[in-house]
């Protein structure tokens, strides 16, 4: 029995031995890439650590330099190693197309990556969708220049699948924004030679341009460093595409020299993954898209930490690797020795033992690369996950810290201007002293009100808000809150109305918070709705609740706006204020407390609805004097019509002086045109768009404007004032909450010549103001002894007086030619460049021909040998003799005496 088992273990040992010399089929793939650069090294190591998980596989890897011969001839050396599989990353389209065919049309998979050929004989396809990365890229600079740009694109050459589909994704998005245009283009034909070569000379042809996009980071970069030779790296906004962490792509981004970088993905991994597949006859998908993302400076640091941590598990798994490829080496030395010692039982049971140890770690090993692939994976997903949330929080962050700064400076700029005013008065007019302080007491309150809310959001938010319900009668606690805007409605003629069945209705409610609801949707309505219109306040009981209802037919709200409306802090419609964003949103918190519902319906230019529904239940409660006490004593800041002063009979000391004034906060508004109509004509509104049309009634002597207003804001129109050669000379002050660095840039940037911040000194702006106009007068009188030198007015006015100038050249014949016919050649009113040129040159439109025609004549006496009559004709007179009376009066010499002297 002993012998039987033995020689069945002898048998079975043997067979062992057999199964273990049959040799496991091993592949070889094929690579030829189209060149040697930092790309191709990522993809390379891209694959290797893909082949870490496939011992049976070996890469052959063949780099042609980009030569189109060098890599067909590789190509059939590959061919005739008999390689199981090819893998070709193609250095142009049209020239590889037949010899990739003829591989494909042998029976050998080809796996093209990156780039394409002109057939679709090939297995699979692997690589970024070229398109759709360059038309993210116009998109994305789309998106960061809403207020125009000028591109310059620098191409790869335009042979190559990657090159022509980048061009044409580009284009597409680049149509879709109007705002962009292309200016010029290079192509990097035989290298970055021609980029050295033509670039130069393009930035100098197009100063205007401040956009270069790169077809690659390497492109890109060299455009950074030619525009840098020139000093104009500042001015440019610069994309490229590969996103490579080394040499270009993040690090460029990072130190910035390059402003976004487009990831294009290598599909190295992609590509073995696809080949494994088709080497062990698995299904797979023929087109293998990757997807992009744009490399900001937000997300740069991410992007970095995530290449590091992909380096260091490359790491671990060569370590890993080296490690099986030890236990391997073991595995193979026991094995051959187990053939010498197969007479002894004990050894080759312990050897047998061995080799099962070995298999289990092999096993562990191969378990715990793919443990560490996954949690590479799941660890960039939740990277990008926290980095979505860190950027949405800092997001919300700034636009609270934005929000609340300018509604604390507005009332604050009404409280410390109109104090630092009555400060700086010897002697107070008592009527005028009590007016400014109602605008300190009422601004005041409304800083209470603002840091109140404040203060019981945090207490929400730290869940120590309490309800603190009592039995009152709702119906006289809803009444008093409705009567206290009474003064109100009557000032601004509102019908407003308190709508209720009912004499008493006894209900439980906390009537602090209750009142606060009411109060600011109340508040809400009043702010929306003109002068004329309604606000009906309706209290109606069902069986099992009560619904007040705030109606009103005001401005209303778009379907976004209705959607946020109570979302902490939301702005969607840009005449909202912090306070109502932080209003509502403390309102549905209270309205929360008590169990109940906030409902909004809203029409855009019909109004808006707000419904209150508290939970009732039946009481037999008797109120008491205590709980009637609380339905009505609260405290509110209303805003009703502060008494106005009787106007002064001072003379202004600028009586010819207009400004138009555009404020949109009522109080201000009114302070502001209380202070400088002593010394000026003011123009005042409350929004952009009236202020467009005021400035082109009154062509004004100064524009003052408020930066956040509502749809058009004040660096919008700062722009439309100076681009229009209309107003381009008209000085623009900018007043704003918005005191940071950056915003003064952004203001200086579209135009203003002054920028103050709100709470600003009253004194210091008007002595802006009368420095402004003195300097205008001093530079119109400078110029009205210049009439032929325009370079002492302001360069972005010379354009508009050459052109004007121009204009008198071509008509200097015309005997007829009038201020009316000039006016309407240059697309102006009579008035407005009259206006213009008066604002300018301090010469009306008539003296300013007469002067010009008089230069001409005199430069056609000097310098040529016509008669007098010739030139009287060549200047626009009919007869020579009224021409020789005006050149008189003019220079107290004939014509003729003017050309002998």
């Amino acid at each position: 029995m002993r012998k039987f088992i033995f020689i069945l273990f002898l048998g079975v040992l043997f067979s062992h031995c057999t199964e273990s010399n049959t040799p496991v089929k091993t592949y070889t793939i094929g690579f030829s890439q189209c060149c040697h650069d930092p790309w191709r090294d990522v993809m390379n190591k891209e694959m290797l650590r893909e082949l870490a998980f496939h011992r049976d596989i070996k890469l052959d890897i063949r780099d042609p330099y980009n030569n189109n011969e060098t890599q067909i001839q590789q190509i059939r050396e590959l061919v005739k190693k008999k390689v199981d599989l090819l893998i070709v990353s193609p250095n142009e389209s049209q020239p590889l197309t037949a010899v990739i065919d003829e591989v494909y049309k042998a029976g050998i998979p080809v796996i093209l990556i990156d780039r394409k050929t002109d057939s679709d004989q090939y297995s699979a396809y692997v690589g970024a969708d070229n398109y759709e990365i360059g038309k993210t890229a116009g998109k994305y600079i789309a998106n960061q220049f809403k207020n125009g740009g000028n591109i310059i694109e620098v191409k790869l050459q335009m042979t190559i699948s990657p090159a022509i589909e980048r061009d044409r994704g580009f284009h597409d998005a680049i149509a879709a924004a109007p705002q962009l245009k292309i200016v010029s283009a290079v192509e990097a034909k035989t290298g970055l030679e021609d980029i050295s070569e033509q670039l130069p000379n393009i930035l100098a042809k197009h100063p205007e341009a401040n956009i270069i996009f790169g077809h690659t980071d390497l492109l890109a970069d060299f455009a950074y460093k030619i525009a840098q030779k020139q000093g104009r790296e500042k001015s440019i906004f610069f994309v490229g595409i590969d996103g490579l962490p080394i040499t270009q792509g993040v690090q460029a981004v990072q130190n910035g020299s390059l402003n976004a970088s487009l990831l294009y993905p290598t599909g190295g991994a992609e590509a073995i993954q696809t080949a494994v597949k088709i080497l062990k006859k698995q299904a797979f998908e023929k087109e293998n898209r990757l997807i992009t993302t744009v490399i900001t400076p937000e997300n740069v640091s991410i992007f970095l930490a995530q290449f590091q941590k992909l380096d260091e598990q490359q790491s671990d798994i060569e370590r890993q690797a080296l490690k099986v490829n030890e236990l391997n080496k073991t595995y193979s030395s026991q094995r051959n020795r187990l053939y010498f010692t197969t007479t002894l039982l004990i050894i080759v049971v312990g050897f047998g033992a061995v080799l099962f140890y070995l298999l289990r770690e092999k096993q562990l090993s191969n378990k715990i690369l793919a443990e560490q692939n996954q949690a590479i994976l799941e660890q960039k997903n939740e990277i990008e996950k926290v980095s979505n949330i860190a950027k949405q929080a800092t997001e919300e962050k700034m636009r609270f810290y934005s929000y609340i700064s300018h509604e604390f400076r507005t009332p604050l700029s009404l409280i410390l201007t109109p104090t630092e005013d009555l400060l700086q008065q010897k002697t107070l007019d008592a009527k005028e002293t009590r007016n400014t302080l109602q605008f300190i007491r009422k601004n005041a309150n409304r800083v209470l009100r603002l840091v109140d809310q404040l203060l019981e959001l945090r207490k929400i938010d730290a869940g120590k808000m309490v309800l603190e319900a009592h039995t009152s009668d709702i119906v006289a606690f809803v009444k008093d809150i409705v009567y206290d805007f009474k003064v109100k409605a009557k000032n601004n003629h509102i019908d407003l109305q308190f709508i209720c069945p009912f004499e008493t209705l006894p209900f439980s409610f906390d009537a602090e918070k209750l009142d606060k609801v009411l109060f600011n949707i109340i508040s809400n309505s009043f702010k929306y709705t003109p002068n004329g219109g309604l606000i009906h306040v309706s209290l109606l009981k069902n069986v099992d609740k009560i619904d007040i209802i705030i109606a009103d037919n005001g401005v209303g709200m778009s379907e976004t706006d209705k959607e946020h409306a109570f979302d902490l802090f939301y702005r969607g419609n840009q005449n909202m204020s912090f306070g109502m964003g932080l209003g509502l949103a403390l309102s549905k918190e209270f309205v929360d407390l008590h169990h109940g519902k906030i409902l909004l319906a809203s029409e855009k230019g019909k109004g808006t609805t707000f419904r209150v529904s508290l939970p009732y239940t039946q009481t037999d409660t008797v109120l008491s004097d205590t709980q009637t006490m609380l339905q009505t004593h609260f405290t509110h800041t209303i805003d009703n019509d502060i008494e106005q002063p009787k106007e002064k009979n001072t003379p202004p000391q600028y009586s010819d002086t207009t400004i138009v004034l555009i404020e949109d906060n009522p109080d201000l508004n009114l302070f502001l045109k209380q202070k400088l109509e002593n010394c000026y004509h003011i123009a005042p509104t409350d929004n952009a768009e009236q202020g467009w049309d005021l400035i082109l009634e009154h062509i004004p002597d100064i524009i003052i404007s408020d930066v956040m207003l509502p749809n058009m804001d004040g660096y919008t129109l700062t722009q439309k004032v100076k681009n229009d050669f209309r107003t381009s000379h008209i000085p623009v002050i900018l007043l704003t909450a918005k005191g940071q660095v950056e915003n003064q840039i952004e203001g200086i940037k579209a135009g203003a010549d002054a920028y103050m911040t709100k709470p600003f000194n009253q004194q210091l702006l008007e002595e802006r103001i009368k420095n402004m106009i003195d300097n205008r007068d001093k530079m119109r009188r400078r110029f009205s002894n210049e009439i032929t030198n325009p370079s002492h007015v302001p360069k972005n006015e010379r354009k508009f007086l050459v052109e004007f100038e121009t204009l008198i050249e071509k008509h200097i014949k015309d005997s007829t030619l009038s201020v009316e016919k000039l006016s309407q050649e240059l697309g102006m009113s009579r008035v407005q460049l009259f206006r213009k040129i008066s604002a300018l040159t301090n010469k009306n439109v008539t003296d300013y021909i007469a002067e010009f025609k008089l230069q001409k004549a005199k430069a056609l006496l000097k310098d040529t040998d016509k008669t007098v009559a010739e030139i009287a004709y060549e200047t626009g007179f009919n007869n020579p003799s009224y021409f020789t009376t005006f050149f008189k009066q003019k220079t107290n010499q004939t014509p003729s005496e003017w050309r002998q002297q």
